[in-house]
């Protein structure tokens, strides 16, 4: 189950908490998409439990479109990297 809540305060901050798999992906970038008018929008993923690769695509894609991922757990920031390095 995820768990999204959308803050403001000078930048969009979505906290997202739990299991974020491939089927909420299009729920995320729906929400990037109302979005769009801010330029600055991060992901808060303190309390995210475990993604699967799909979703792991989708925030290095994210990262490269300047969105923030904040608290990024090691394992997923090291994931991240590998996958970036492997083009």
């Amino acid at each position: 189950m995820l768990k999204i809540e959308r803050s403001l305060n000078g930048r969009v901050l979505f906290s997202l908490a739990g299991r974020i798999e491939s089927e909420h992906v299009p729920e995320l970038q729906r929400l990037l998409s109302l979005e769009k008018g801010h330029r600055r929008i991060a992901f808060d993923l303190t309390d995210v439990t475990l993604i699967d690769r799909e979703v792991m695509k989708f925030l290095a894609r994210c990262e490269a479109d300047s969105i923030g991922l904040e608290n990024c757990p090691l394992y997923l920031r090291q994931w991240i990297d590998r996958e970036n390095k492997r083009g």
